[in-house]
Order: C-alpha cells, then structure tokens, then sequence
C-alpha cells in the first residue's frame, strides 16, 4: 500500500493535475473562450545547449541584410525567397507556416546551462527552487484560455528518465508541474480510459481518500504545505468527474489511440534517441487529435540527456554538455554533431505539422488552429547569457498572428524598440483573449535606460 505523498509522486493526478481541476469544470463540449468553437493550440519545444543566432540566419541575404543581421539591427525578410539555414530544409515545403524571430532576449530568465521553470515564466529560477516560482508558466495560461480534459501536457526527456516525474512547467505559484518522462508513460496516462479503464477507477479510490481530513492529516505535509494541499484537494471532484467522462468517451479516443514498438516498454532502455522522440511525437499528435489537450510542453532534450544512435555517431553515447565545451564523438566535430541534433529535432516538427495538415478540422485542417514555438531553453550559446533567446515558430492560417514566411530580427537588447521573452509571451496572450499589461518580470538593463519595455509586440500582432 502506497501513501498520499506516494501517489502524488507517482499518479497522473498528483499535484500539477489538482491545480488545474478549475479548468475541468469547462470540459466535453464547453465553449472555450476564443470567439470560435474550434480551439487554438500550442506546442512548446524547448531544447539545451542554446541555439545560435548565427545558426538560424538565412544563407542568401543581400549583403544589406547579411549587415544588419550580423549587427543585430532590425529588419524583415520574405523566407519563400531565401535558402533555409541546413537544419531547417526538412520544412522546406512548409515556409509560408515558418517564422524565425531573431532578437528577443531572456535577461529576466535563468540562463547559463539551464532556465528550469524561469524560461517559461520569465522570473529567476534560483536554482529550480519551488520557493522562486514566482507565476503561473506561459503554456498553463494559454490552457486556461483554450479549456481541455488535461488542461495542459508535459512531455520531457530531460536527464534520461522515465515515468512520472517533476516537470518545469508551473501551474501555480510555488508549485511545480509532473510531466512524462518517457513515450509509454506518456500513452498510458493520457489513455488510461482505453487501456486500463480499472485503474482510473482506482485513482477515483485515492482521490476519496485525499479528500478526507484523514488523508490529508497522514500526508506527511506540514506548515503552509498542509494549506497548499487543502486548497488543490477541494477541487478533487472535479477531477473524478473528468475521469468518469474520460471512461464513458473511451471508445472515441480509442480511435486515436497511438501504437507503439515494444522496444519503448518499460521506459525504453534499448531504444534509441530518434525512436523516443518519433514515439514521443506520436503520443502528442494522438493526445491532441483526441481533444484531450490543446497545449503540450515539451522539452526535447537538456545536457543530462543522453543522445544514442544519432545518424551520424549512431555507436557513440554522445554527450549534449561536452558538445557544447566542442567535444568532438566519433572523429565528429562537434558543431556538425550539434547541427545533427537539431535536424533530429527539426524531424518531430515536421511530422507534427504535416499530420496535424492531413487532420479535417472546420474547413480545413488541424494545423490551421496551431502553433508550434521550438527555442532554446538556456538562451543563444551553451552558456547562455539572455542577449538574444532565437525562436523558430511553425503557425497555421488561423493564428491570430502576422508573422508566417518571415525572418523578423528584433532591435537588440538595449536598443530602442528592443523586445523581451516578456513581451513575446505578452503577444500570444493579447492575440488570444488575455488582456494582461505585460506578461513577467522586466529588464533591468531596459530599466535603467528608461526605455519602454512592457506590452505587445504590435508588430506582430493581426
């Protein structure tokens, strides 16, 4: 027998899940609060190890714009008339739904070797401590906006582990988000009411038990945590009616049930790096085609994740933090090995846009209402500093948005005009319902020149 601080270490309803029983409220054929009946979606893929500005700029600038880009000056080019930097040419065929944003910064985030929670947030991490996590994360506001069973997704193959384990999204304040570690913990937690349909009912058991004083009293918790935990098990029935309705529509997402090999049992010890993420990729398409989320975090790799069987160095154990000192695996050098990764990545997100693309939806299709943000967790190099955080952004027709088929470079930091993660997240809110001023803490640099740093980049809005 297992204990309550057990099962929320352990269940797919352990504290993350409780904090978003508000949401669940509006479930199964509620309205959302978007103007259409169709939801908005949103993928975020963070990656280690930084992402070069220099990586991502476009081979065949004019000399004018191959100028401004290396001086960081802000300017704006049409993608359709330039060739695709190399990791990128896998989406080709998808340029008029590309936008590389050059320019942001990330100042007011963690940055170094890893961002934690704060990249999400943008607040300072101090070190992934719960006490400084100062928001509600990026992602779990735009769920809020776009209601789903689970609200919100977390995927993640951060530091090779398996299961269920503590993510870096927050939900809350103070309150650290679970995620899936590995693709078959991933499918059998979103598809529990098809695949185990007993167990969600003996999660219903357990929420019982949490809910009474008794629970509650034999958890171990202590202090302001026994007041964290009153105020995320009053909304346990919610929660148990979510897996009720789960239950009874069991037969419809079964239909979107995602198959895997067996090599992925058992967290996958033998399979390697690109068959975890093509695995991966298929539980997040199968998830959202299902409806159960409209927002999925996932973070693809970070420096404790191990990297086998990448084309290329397919027997080496290759090192993500060794790369980024330039340790050359297998006779590689380690920027051709760096690229290799990111071509890797670059092939989970060309799989979800052209099978969301071949996915009706409305009068068209699924990837029409999506957005798909892959960036570098850590910032511009592998020790990061925040001058720049590059985004490379794949957007349906029905994003909110003018930003499709362009390469946008933003003032740099410190220049009039300059924009922050903070602002960028500020955007995706304002165009999608959330009128808040500004979105995160701000620059201390901006600050100190006086220069205007909060709200919208109205550029970038429709």
């Amino acid at each position: 027998m297992f204990d309550r601080r057990d099962f929320l270490k352990r269940t797919s309803l352990g504290v993350g899940a409780m904090t978003l029983a508000p949401l669940f409220n509006q479930l199964f054929g509620a309205q959302t609060t978007a103007t259409s009946t169709i939801p908005k979606r949103f993928i975020f893929i963070r990656k280690s190890n930084g992402l070069r500005p220099l990586e991502s700029a476009l081979m065949n600038f004019s000399a004018k714009d191959k100028a401004l880009d290396e001086n960081k000056q802000a300017f704006e080019a049409d993608l359709t008339k330039h060739e695709l930097p190399l990791y990128l040419r896998g989406l080709d065929e998808h340029k008029e739904n590309m936008t590389i944003l050059q320019g942001l910064s990330a100042k007011m985030s963690e940055n170094v070797h890893y961002s934690f929670s704060s990249v999400m947030g943008c607040f300072k991490s101090n070190r992934n401590t719960l006490s400084a996590i100062k928001r509600t994360t990026i992602d779990f506001e735009l769920a809020k906006l776009f209601p789903s069973p689970f609200g919100h997704v977390e995927l993640s193959f951060a530091e090779g582990r398996t299961g269920i384990v503590s993510g870096y999204s927050a939900p809350a304040p103070q309150t650290r988000n679970y995620c899936y570690a590995d693709p078959d913990t991933a499918r059998s937690e979103l598809f529990k009411s098809v695949l185990n349909p007993d167990a969600v009912n003996s999660d219903s058991d357990m929420l019982t038990f949490l809910q009474s004083k008794e629970g509650l009293k034999e958890s171990g918790f202590k202090g302001h945590e026994v007041k964290r935990q009153e105020a995320q098990v009053e909304s346990i029935e919610a929660i148990r009616e979510r897996n009720k309705k789960l239950i009874s529509i069991s037969g419809t997402l079964a239909k979107h049930l995602p198959t895997l090999d067996p090599v992925h049992l058992n967290g996958g010890p033998n399979a390697t790096t690109p068959e975890k993420q093509a695995a991966m990729t298929d539980v997040l398409i199968a998830a959202m085609k299902a409806g159960l989320t409209n927002v999925v975090t996932y973070t693809i790799d970070d420096l404790g994740t191990p990297i086998i069987g990448l084309p290329g160095n397919e027997t080496d154990r290759v090192g993500i933090h060794p790369l980024g000192h330039d340790e050359a695996f297998g006779g590689v050098p380690a920027w051709k090995t760096r690229e290799q990764i990111r071509i890797s990545h670059m092939n989970q997100v060309k799989t979800i846009v052209e099978k969301l693309k071949a996915t009706p939806e409305g009068n068209g299709t699924m990837f029409d209402n999506t957005m798909i943000m892959y960036f570098p967790e850590n910032g511009e190099t592998h020790h990061g500093i925040g001058t720049e955080s590059p985004f490379i952004i794949m957007s349906g027709k029905n994003c909110n948005l003018d930003i499709a088929g362009r390469y946008i470079r933003l003032p740099y930091l410190g220049e009039p005009g300059h924009k922050t993660l903070g602002n960028w997240y500020t955007t995706l809110l304002n165009a999608h319902g959330n009128p808040i001023e500004h979105y995160g803490d701000l620059d201390l640099e901006m600050a100190r020149k006086k220069l205007p740093q909060t709200g919208a980049i109205q550029q970038l809005m429709a």
